[in-house]
């Protein structure tokens, strides 16, 4: 018989309904992701589960320090309310989130892009006792030939565009193949749809330009096809967590203390033809 994972004699109550509802098995391939954060949360926000990859992404070494403590207490304060908010929603409505692209700092400061997940867990009786959650990194996948050339020539393309975001259609053509081959081929590579790719890369720039110039916010917007700053900032916020000037400042404040311990930070990262192997 499959055990379940073995909870702190003081676990709550609403932690002991969330395991109970949890299948054992589930619980042990989740362990076995190592490139993809799990976790599951009891109804009072509270981590019940989490793998390894998951503790990497927090300030902590082991499980034993994560289970039972809040989002608020492990990340940041801006985006522990962002976990927090996508968790009420989801808990008190009962509807999942699917594939929600965002742009989280990863440990030591360095974004990274990922796709969340989360849905919710019910008891027999069907009430919602807490929710389970996966964000997956980004990264390209093995592609054809064919794949290559098509999306290095939108890559090229898109960054061309950035001030004025292309279409779809702008994009199947720059490819060289219809909009539903199109499609398949982004989602295959970078799990994204086209339009998804185009946000990702416009939301890139204006972060390389937060990070590595001085220019107004207003002028980070243009740059990055946004038809003004607070449209911009909507979006960034919602992508990211931050604003843009909580993320300039913050990622500011990584070189200076990366200098002094002598590392090298990656970012901005590379650009999607090289990823491409263009």
């Amino acid at each position: 018989m499959e055990r379940r994972p073995p909870l702190p004699a003081a676990a709550s109550p609403e932690a002991r309904a969330l395991l109970r509802a949890l299948t054992p098995a589930l619980l042990r391939l989740c362990d076995d992701l190592t490139g993809t954060m799990f976790c599951a949360k009891d109804a009072a926000g509270r981590y019940v589960v989490v793998n390894e990859a998951f503790v990497r992404r927090t300030p902590e070494r082991s499980r034993r320090a994560v289970v039972g403590r809040t989002a608020a207490e492990l990340f940041e304060p801006h985006l522990a309310a962002r976990y927090d908010a996508q968790d009420r929603d989801v808990l008190d409505t009962g509807r999942s989130l699917h594939r929600e692209l965002e742009l989280i700092r990863r440990p030591g400061g360095t974004p990274g892009w990922y796709l969340t997940s989360k849905v919710p867990v019910r008891d027999d009786a069907g009430a919602v006792v807490g929710l389970v959650s996966i964000s997956q990194a980004l990264r390209a996948g093995d592609a054809d030939a064919a794949t290559v050339a098509a999306l290095s020539r939108v890559a090229a393309f898109v960054q061309d565009r950035l001030t004025e975001p292309p279409t779809v259609a702008e994009l199947a053509a720059a490819a060289g193949c219809s909009a539903s081959t199109l499609d398949r081929r982004v989602r295959r590579v970078y799990a994204l749809s086209p339009q998804q790719y185009v946000l990702r890369a416009r939301v890139d720039h204006a972060a390389a330009l937060l990070g590595g110039s001085d220019l107004p916010l207003a002028d980070v917007a243009a740059a990055a096809g946004f038809y003004d700053q607070a449209s911009f900032t909507r979006t960034f916020g919602r992508l990211t967590g931050e604003t843009p000037a909580q993320f300039r400042r913050a990622q500011r404040a990584v070189p200076a203390a990366a200098a002094a311990r002598g590392d090298r930070l990656p970012w901005p990262g590379p650009a999607d033809g090289e990823m491409l192997g263009a």
